[in-house]
């Protein structure tokens, strides 16, 4: 490494940690409201005996002199609770008590026993029943929401709260799954009694709002709920539609007395996906003005006026910083006594391909493209790999991880056989040398670059944990984390880790040793239109499947929603990890190292953003 690209890898790597220090102070002064309300990070044996762990706001001036109205937040499946901070952060703001959990088998909580999700209403309920305890908090006006699986949890928490001798729920809001609507007998009914009780609606849900026949055949898609007698029945108060006298409309609060209390329910139908209404300021408006209507806020404020986004981009900035900090931090590294092995003082030129050559490039990448996307859908239509990815087969480590990791293998033995296949028909033909490209660098630097990897993987997670430590804060975008965990991932991440590795070191090889030459004079030409074609498999089933329920109103059949929302986070990852593989193998001619590193660092971020079920 000269002296240049020493001074010019230092500024990266401060870069890294100003940009990762700066995003945790902001998003902690954005969640804390400029310090007047405390976070804290809590764990605590609730009342079905499991752990639970959840991030508590409680505003400054709340006291048992001046109880305020609190409120539970929930996630949904394989989420964790810093997937509601849009919510927490503008409830936070308006004054209430809130409580983001991790819902049981998420996040910092207990495992979640296979076939008991019910119980403790994932965790909700014990929840609501630790903060009912709080001397700072009205006991008379607790709310309970959560999107996906937590508003089921929201449902499960409710028939919990019916059965309780002293009822602790006032209100209720469900986003993105449906309310109750009937009873065991199949009549319509009230579960929800005198609570308030909203509904947020994505008008193309990937799983809820559907009506179905007899046989289990969808007869309405999610944009046409409000027409369906569940919508129906829910703004009537459970009353079976054809005995209304109205059609009640979205965005409308209706009310009514219910047990000499007033109730009311409203729903809220938006043009918007599943997913979205986590990051939606939409669906966080409504949510406000709900909990304002049937609370009461502490300190109204109007539903636009947010800044929940500023934390969003400010996380973004540490996710950034994060990746940075990975290729600038092994750099440095170089520089040591210990790895000076590894280093090479210049790194090989990227020579302008041949004719021939570019045929064999654009092949091999429309070759690798098309067997992700076919052996993507194969695989969400096979029953034993659904049975894995939802939880019914038990592999001790969570399920989607698994499912995505087996993905990954198959296409990283694919790009084996296609490499060998390339270096037979071609590359040994065209004087490519094994040992010279990193194919082959011989055990001590094999060995050296996986310590390497090993190093920096366990220095950028002890930042990630310092800093959570501090300001109770991670780095993430939407569906992206990266974030502190329970001890116990790392045993689970070590189950999934080789089959991570089997695709990220043979993408690191075909990258560096097999793909890398210049396009019209500039090898970053050639490392974008890799990081492009890493991503294009899944670029292509998310934007198939959105324009096809766009336009029908339903998703592609066999091709279920929630295997293209798996894929939002993969399309970044993978593009990512080629430009971080391309960056470290120019230092090293070791495309191992990135493959190691790759490998660890996306298995680390799939496990701790899972579900673990227990049997």
């Amino acid at each position: 490494m000269t002296r240049r690209t020493f001074r010019r890898n230092s500024f990266w790597l401060a870069l890294s940690l100003v940009l990762m220090l700066v995003s945790s102070i902001g998003a902690s002064l954005v969640q804390t409201v400029g310090g007047s309300v405390a976070v804290e990070d809590m764990r605590w044996e609730a009342a079905s005996g499991r752990e639970m762990s959840a991030l508590l706001f409680k505003p400054a001036a709340v006291s048992a002199e001046d109880p305020r109205p609190a409120i539970v937040v929930s996630h949904g499946w394989w989420n964790n609770r810093e997937m509601q901070d849009a919510n927490y952060v503008e409830l936070a703001r308006r004054g209430y008590v809130v409580l983001s959990i991790d819902m049981y088998g998420h996040g910092n909580s207990d495992p979640l026993p296979a076939g008991q999700e019910a119980v403790g209403g994932t965790g909700m309920y014990d929840a609501v029943k630790l903060i009912a305890d709080l001397p700072y908090v009205d006991p008379s006006r607790i709310g309970v929401t959560g999107h996906s699986n937590g508003a089921r949890a929201a449902n499960f928490s409710v028939a919990l709260d019916n059965q309780a001798e002293t009822p602790l729920i006032a209100s209720v809001l469900l986003v993105d799954n449906d309310p109750v609507y009937v009873d065991d007998a199949g009549a319509f009914t009230n579960i929800y009694g005198s609570r308030d009780t909203g509904v947020i609606q994505a008008q193309y849900d990937e799983f809820f709002f559907r009506s179905y026949d007899a046989e289990g055949n969808a007869l309405t898609p999610p944009r046409e709920y409000l027409s369906t007698p569940n919508a129906q029945s829910f703004l009537h108060f459970g009353q079976d539609p054809s005995e209304a006298t109205d059609v009640r409309e979205a965005g409308q609060v209706y009310t009514q007395d219910v047990d000499g209390a007033d109730a009311m329910r409203v729903v809220w139908s938006l043009p918007q996906t599943h997913p979205w209404s986590t990051i939606s300021s939409t669906a966080v408006g409504h949510l406000v003005d709900f909990f304002d209507e049937s609370l009461g806020a502490p300190n109204p404020l109007a539903a636009g006026d947010q800044n929940w986004q500023l934390k969003e981009v400010l996380t973004t900035f540490g996710l950034i910083g994060f990746g940075i900090f990975l290729v600038a931090f092994t750099r440095a590294l170089l520089a040591t006594r210990a790895f000076a092995g590894v280093r090479v003082s210049e790194p090989i030129a990227a020579v302008a391909n041949t004719r021939r050559g570019l045929v064999w490039f654009w092949g091999g990448l429309v070759v690798t493209a098309v067997f992700s996307i076919l052996s993507y859908v194969l695989l969400s239509q096979a029953e034993w790999a659904g049975a894995i990815a939802f939880g019914s087969v038990n592999l001790i480590a969570p399920g989607v991880p698994w499912f995505i990791g087996i993905w990954a293998a198959i296409n990283g033995v694919a790009g084996l056989v296609i490499m060998i296949v390339s270096y037979l028909l071609f590359g040994r033909r065209s004087g490519q040398d094994l040992r010279a490209v990193g194919v082959l660098p011989g055990w001590r630097r094999f060995g050296l670059g996986v310590a390497l990897a090993l190093t920096t993987t366990v220095a950028a997670f002890g930042i990630v944990f310092v800093l959570d430590y501090f300001f109770k804060t991670d780095f993430r975008f939407w569906v992206i984390a990266v974030k502190a965990f329970n001890p116990e991932m790392i045993g689970y991440s070590l189950i999934v880790l080789p089959l991570f590795l089997v695709y990220f070191i043979a993408n690191s090889v075909a990258i560096n040793s097999f793909n890398r030459f210049t396009l019209r004079g500039r090898e970053w030409v050639n490392t974008a239109l890799l990081a492009l074609f890493n991503s294009l498999g899944p670029i292509v089933l998310v934007v198939a499947q959105y324009t096809t329920f766009f336009i029908t109103g339903e998703t592609i059949d066999g091709f279920g929603g929630i295997f293209s929302i798996w894929l939002f986070p993969v399309v970044v990852i993978l593009a990512v990890a080629a430009v971080i593989s391309r960056k470290i193998y120019r230092e090293t001619n070791n495309p191992y190292i990135a493959g190691f590193l790759n490998a660890a660092i996306v298995t680390i971020i799939s496990v701790t953003n899972s579900l673990v079920m227990t049997y």
